[in-house]
């Protein structure tokens, strides 16, 4: 029987920790409060994006910020990556009316592992995802490998997010895991945290079967 959006809001409502925000509440994430208050292309903006990056964007929801990541990547690549199948179908049906090419679609969970080459991305964005995902040290080991010496990790965490990583949790959640931290911007409402991907440091783990292209 299919799950109508009560379900989900109950479900949601009384939810454990590490839960996916349900797919069948993706129409919340557009709401004229929230899109007045996270601007999409304002906060975007701050990725510095000169226009042929190859980007990763894990936990994109239907698209709220990835349309925007897009037109800035005009001769670049931007891969979406979500645990919840029905969410990716949403962003891809969002981001095809806006003609929008040159994007990746691909399902699963960060934790167990990213189906990305070594070293294949000059930026990972996670907005309001981290918090959502059960093993966070071994995604944040994998964003590790996927990111080139150099690359950003960047981190968008908003109140009142139930899931919410402050500056210092971030610090210490990648600590060990070749990031340096680069520089924190917002409030304490919502904030951007930015990392360095470093090219020494404890050696990200391999060997999971992530050698094909996309």
């Amino acid at each position: 029987m299919p799950t109508t959006g009560i379900d989900a809001i109950m479900r949601w409502a009384g939810r454990g920790p590490d839960t996916p925000f349900p797919h069948q509440l993706a129409f919340l994430l557009n709401n004229p409060i929230r899109i007045t208050v996270a601007r999409p292309a304002r906060f975007i903006a701050r990725l510095d994006l000169t226009g042929s990056e190859r980007v990763l964007e894990v936990g994109p929801g239907d698209g709220y910020y990835s349309a925007e990541i897009a037109k800035r990547l005009p001769d670049g690549r931007l891969e979406l990556f979500d645990v919840q199948p029905q969410m990716i179908d949403k962003a891809r049906r969002k981001l095809e009316r806006r003609k929008l090419r040159n994007i990746g679609y691909r399902s699963g969970d960060a934790g167990a592992g990213l189906p990305y080459p070594d070293g294949a991305f000059d930026v990972a964005f996670l907005a309001l995802t981290i918090g959502e995902i059960p093993d966070k040290a071994a995604a944040v080991r994998e964003l590790a490998r996927v990111l080139r010496p150099g690359g950003a990790l960047v981190f968008l965490e908003s109140f009142p997010d139930p899931d919410r990583l402050s500056t210092p949790e971030l610090r210490d959640l990648v600590n060990g895991a070749q990031f340096s931290f680069r520089d924190r911007r917002g409030s304490r409402w919502l904030e951007i945290v930015r990392f360095t991907r470093t090219a020494d440091g404890p050696a990200a783990p391999h060997g999971r079967g992530h050698g094909h292209r996309f």
